[in-house]
């Protein structure tokens, strides 16, 4: 018996690889592996549905994936997680060479919300680099770099200026200090 897909998308590049590994597409129930929408993913799993995978099924996506992809929330887990390490007594921090094993996280903030702790933090280090991602974007759009504070204040003052009280910056970014020498892999980042 082969393995059997369900997907509720007809996009080549998917197809052409399912069928490459000679799966079988099923309507129906009894899939192994299903390539959802999170839209589909969420009506799936509501708490209303009362649906539940049966052990042979795996979904391409999980619960709360957010809390990983957008980079707000990814920085918040992180450091989170890095406070609670912190707290626990019988946890190592440090890997076997003495190295802090949660060092490869650069120093990074969420603006607008954190916009005063990273100035203090630049002003430790005037002229390096940081690099500003918005915070629910891919493939590289609305990423810049900065090397002075002027820079960040000028587009901090036209991204986010507030004409009224009731006015709420929208937009969040996170900005990171720049890893100038980054492991790469394969010759990648």
């Amino acid at each position: 018996m082969g393995i059997k897909f369900k997907t509720d998308f007809e996009k080549a590049v998917l197809l052409d690889n399912f069928e490459k590994r000679n799966w079988v597409r099923s309507d129906e129930d009894g899939w192994h592996f299903f390539w959802a929408s999170v839209w589909v993913v969420r009506q799936m799993f509501n708490s209303d549905s009362g649906y539940r995978l049966q052990d042979h099924q795996i979904i391409n996506h999980f619960p709360n994936h957010y809390e990983l992809t957008r980079k707000d929330l990814m920085v918040k887990n992180i450091k989170r997680y890095k406070r609670e390490k912190e707290k626990d007594v019988n946890a190592s921090l440090h890997n076997a060479t003495g190295e802090t094993i949660l060092d490869f996280v650069p120093i990074t903030y969420i603006l607008p919300s954190d916009y005063c702790l990273f100035v203090e933090e630049y002003k430790k280090d005037p002229g390096s680099l940081w690099i500003v991602k918005p915070t629910a974007s891919a493939q590289g759009k609305g990423i810049f770099l900065i090397t002075k504070l002027q820079q960040i204040k000028k587009w901090a003052k036209d991204k986010w200026l507030v004409t009224d009280a009731s006015s709420v910056p929208k937009d969040q970014y996170v900005i990171s200090k720049y890893v100038e020498n980054p492991m790469l892999i394969g010759g990648k980042k």
